[in-house]
């Protein structure tokens, strides 16, 4: 049985795998207080994955979080999360380079910071695109605060099942 997540130290430690209406997937994990890791399973940038991304989480209302933050290429996002009716909505802001080439993001960001900087200055930023769409958490697990090993590795065909599963 699930249990409600109503404060934010309920959310804090949930991994959590959601489908946007136009049908990319995304997962989350909520490290702590200030820090995500992430995967994207399908989209403009399917097969990105990033750890230790630092981030604003705030409870807006009992049950309804929001977590912001600016990637390295320069990428806004704004996520609200309403885990206990499994929806969520989410603002991207991607600059005008990773939407013309999403391929030089897909990858592990730690490793490639430098890369991403040169991008950033090297491309159009403006005008941002922005995609605006409800999700669906289609997986939801609480995982405890800073598990190195819930994101570990680059999403891979299956993956999803697999996590719902409780394969990895």
């Amino acid at each position: 049985m699930n249990r409600e997540i109503i404060t934010l130290q309920d959310f804090i430690g949930m991994q959590l795998i959601y489908t946007y209406d136009n049908g990319w997937e995304y997962e989350i994990y909520i490290k702590n207080a200030n820090k995500i890791d992430y995967r994207i399973h399908s989209g403009i940038v399917g097969g990105r994955w990033v750890k230790n991304q630092t981030v604003n989480l705030i409870e807006l209302a009992p049950g309804i979080f929001k977590v912001v933050w600016t990637e390295p290429t320069g990428t806004d996002v704004s996520l609200d999360f309403m885990p206990n009716e499994n929806k969520t909505h989410g603002e991207i802001f991607f600059p005008k380079w990773v939407d013309e080439h999403p391929e030089i993001t897909v990858c592990y960001q730690n490793d490639y910071l430098e890369q991403m900087h040169e991008a950033r200055e090297k491309y159009s930023t403006y005008p941002k695109t922005v995609v605006s769409e409800f999700s669906t958490i289609t997986v939801k697990r609480q995982r405890g605060s800073n598990d190195e090993s819930v994101i570990n590795q680059a999403p891979y065909s299956g993956m999803v099942e697999d996590i719902r599963t409780k394969k990895i």
